[in-house]
Formats: structure tokens, sequence, C-alpha cells
């Protein structure tokens, strides 16, 4: 497989600076990644960065908590589809999904979905936080919404992703819908393992030493 193309480079630190972002891009030319994946912050200068290449800029909205309203969530996504970005992370609102109100959170997806031109949206839902069955519920949400991809967590959380949520999620999502496995992915193993459960999208920034150590001892 073409590893690289399987991952969004990441560098959400809340102390990245122009230095740490410059290095990030270049990485991801070196080592031919999908996308890099940046602050709002930094999507002008990460398109720039990228403007000669076929590596795309995603940014994240409402993050990395989700409870801001939906009107300020839609806004940060214009804002960064007109700066550049080619897809949107965006966090739902889990406490609004364990209050069982899921017209908000349906309402709240088809907003920004409506509002970014047809670029890819993926839907975080943080599976740190949700029982199985609220998993499984935003994993139908995001089939009626027609979303391009559910995304399992912000790396912030309290645990990382788990092959149970990827596999509860590909046993229940549609056709159209895939799945962007986040959270605490440090190793090639670790990521394979991922794919093979359903993940067709992988989010870390640990993608250098992925890709330079997939083939070592220590990963067989």
């Amino acid at each position: 497989m073409e590893i690289g193309k399987y991952i969004d480079h990441t560098n959400l630190k809340m102390d990245a600076t122009e230095k740490d972002i410059a290095k990030l891009c270049q990485e991801a030319i070196e080592y031919n990644f999908e996308n890099v994946c940046v602050h709002p912050y930094y999507v002008s200068l990460a398109k720039e960065l990228l403007k000669d290449t076929n590596i795309g800029v995603c940014t994240v909205v409402g993050f990395p908590l989700g409870m801001n309203t939906p009107k300020v969530k839609a806004y940060e996504a214009i804002e960064a589809i007109e700066n550049g970005a080619d897809e949107i992370d965006m966090v739902i609102n889990v406490g609004a999904l364990k209050d069982k109100d899921y017209d908000y959170v349906k309402s709240e997806i088809e907003e920004i979905r409506d509002q970014i031109d047809g670029k890819i949206l993926k839907v975080i839902i943080e599976t740190s936080l949700l029982t199985k069955d609220e998993i499984i519920k935003m994993t139908e949400i995001c089939n009626d919404t027609f979303v391009n991809f559910i995304k399992t967590n912000t790396g912030f959380g309290s645990r990382g992703v788990t092959l149970e949520d990827v596999k509860l999620i590909n046993e229940r999502k549609n056709e159209v819908l895939e799945i962007k496995a986040s959270g605490g992915i440090n190793t090639f193993s670790q990521m394979n393992k991922l794919i093979e459960a359903g993940a067709t999208r992988i989010g870390t920034s640990h993608s250098v030493d992925i890709v330079t150590h997939m083939n070592s001892k220590e990963e067989n």
C-alpha cells in the first residue's frame, strides 16, 4: 500500500509556530502524505507552502471541545475555505448528543456541510467520551447527513482511538461514509490494524516515525 496517502500529517499543538508548520509541510512533501492538518490560523501559510504540490490542507472547526454554536462553527468553516482549506474536520457538540438532542446534532452538521462549497467534511465524534450506543447513533447521523468521513477523536480526549471504535463504526456505516481514525496513533502496526478494521484515513502527528520505521524489527 502507498502508506502516505492514508495520512493526514498533523500539528494541532497549542504552541505550534510558523517554523513548525513549515517543517510539517516539508515532511508532507517528502513523504507524499495526503494532507497536512493545521489550526485555522495556519491554513493560508500551509496552502502557500504546498501550492505546487498535490497535498491538501485540512483544518479543524469547533476544536477541540465542540461547544461553539452552529453559526460560529459555520463562519469558522467558511473562512477556512476562503483561506484555502480543502477539508474541514468539525467537532460535534457532545453534550447535545448526550442530551439526546439528535435534531440539533444533525442540523449542526448539515449547517457546516452546506456552507463549505462541496469540500470534504469530517465529523469528529470523540469516541473517548461516548458509549457504544452513542457511537452507533453518531454513525447513523453521519450516514443520514451524507458527510464524507466520521472521525474518531480529537487527540485531546481521555484516550485515543481503539480498534473496537473503528470496527463498531465500520459495521454500521453506509457505503458513502469513510472513517478517519485519529488519536494516539504512533506505530505502523497500529495504523495497519486500524486500516484493516475499516479506516481509510489516519490522523497522526507521528507520521514520519510511522513511515520511516514501518519495516523495522520493532514493527514486525
